[in-house]
């Protein structure tokens, strides 16, 4: 099973960019389909983006279509999510987690292995 690490996360000015990156252990991080889930306090935790084992098909909520881009680099084991544009409604927890398999979910439950999540704060 892998272990997932997030970094990047920080202060910005809204319209600035931001990227975080989602650092795996072990060999198998190329068998899981990920995700990029938020949390903004007092609500649930939220689907932004995943892709699948592969990193040929990605999918996106429709609050940041347009704006954030989620890719992999399976050689390095890591996975990133550019964020441009940047709302202060983009505030929040950003968490990636891993499923077992090729295909992705925009549901967290389905997701297996979550990181210790990076605090992304977006000033107006």
């Amino acid at each position: 099973q892998v272990q997932l690490v997030e970094s990047g996360g920080g202060l910005v000015q809204a319209g600035g960019s931001l990227r975080l990156s989602c650092a795996a252990s072990g060999r198998t991080f190329k068998r899981y389909a990920m995700g990029w889930f938020r949390q903004a306090p007092g609500k649930e935790r939220e689907f932004v983006a995943a892709s699948t084992s592969g990193g040929g098909r990605t999918d996106y909520a429709d609050s940041v279509k347009a704006r954030f881009t989620i890719s992999r680099d399976n050689a390095k084991n890591t996975m990133y999510l550019q964020m441009d544009s940047l709302k202060p409604e983009d505030t929040a927890v950003y968490y990636c987690a891993a499923a077992s398999g090729t295909y992705y979910d925009t549901r967290a439950g389905a997701y297996d292995v979550w990181g210790q999540g990076t605090q992304v704060t977006v000033s107006s």
